[in-house]
């Protein structure tokens, strides 16, 4: 069984600002003749490495709720210039939206076992893939979904 991380998504206010964000990072590194592809850099290494690259992801919480996940594809741990070590989380780029899950704030990132993280988006009430997303955010700060 997989493997989760889930992690808030500081400076997005929506899915779609992520997926800007991502979007451009990946022009910025094509541009600069970089490998093409999206990372996030965290500080902790998480320990259970393996079973997060055996079909984990990486949910993002905006805003209060889980909304997104991206599939972590690999964990290259590194020292940085200041001597600190660090890791980046190879995630693919695609973003998969899901049910709405609320969640607190909390630093860092923490590991999600597969059985309560939520289901893609579709794969469970599939007339909230068709709701405008600022919608969706009203009624989720009514505690409504």
């Amino acid at each position: 069984m997989s493997l989760n991380l889930i992690k808030l998504c500081v400076g997005c206010d929506s899915v779609e600002d992520l997926e800007e964000w991502i979007a451009f990072r990946l022009d910025e590194r094509r541009r600069a003749g970089e490998p093409v592809e999206q990372f996030h850099t965290t500080r902790m290494v998480p320990t259970r490495a393996a079973e997060l690259t055996q079909g984990g992801s990486l949910y993002w919480v905006i805003k209060g709720n889980v909304q997104c996940r991206q599939r972590l594809l690999e964990i290259r741990p590194f020292t940085d210039s200041e001597g600190i070590g660090r890791c980046h989380l190879i995630l693919e780029p695609t973003v998969v939206r899901t049910d709405w899950q609320p969640r607190r704030a909390f630093q860092g990132w923490r590991y999600l076992k597969l059985a309560d993280a939520p289901v893609d988006l579709g794969q469970g009430n599939a007339a909230l893939a068709e709701m405008p997303p600022k919608l969706r955010l009203e009624l989720a700060e009514l505690g409504l979904l």
